[in-house]
């Protein structure tokens, strides 16, 4: 089990090398549920309110494929 909350930065680097994959991507996990709290209720309802409205709109979606196509055309590779 990892407990790295009484550890300091400095600590947690030290340790990175030792850790399994699994272990690395539960910290990795854990330490972005830290940078991105949950929204509030009423941000909750403005999302939910904003996707069902662009569900009414088939035009304002576009295929995994589409996506992968235009983000390659702008940024590359």
């Amino acid at each position: 089990m990892l407990v790295f909350c009484a550890m300091s930065f400095t600590e947690v680097l030290r340790q990175l090398p030792g850790l399994t994959f699994e272990q690395l991507q539960l910290l990795v996990r854990r330490a972005l549920e830290l940078d991105d709290p949950s929204l509030s209720k009423d941000d909750e309802a403005l999302v939910e309110k904003r996707l069902a409205a662009l569900q009414g709109i088939p035009a304002s979606a576009v295929s995994l494929d589409e996506m992968k196509v235009r983000l390659r055309a702008r940024y590359g590779k």
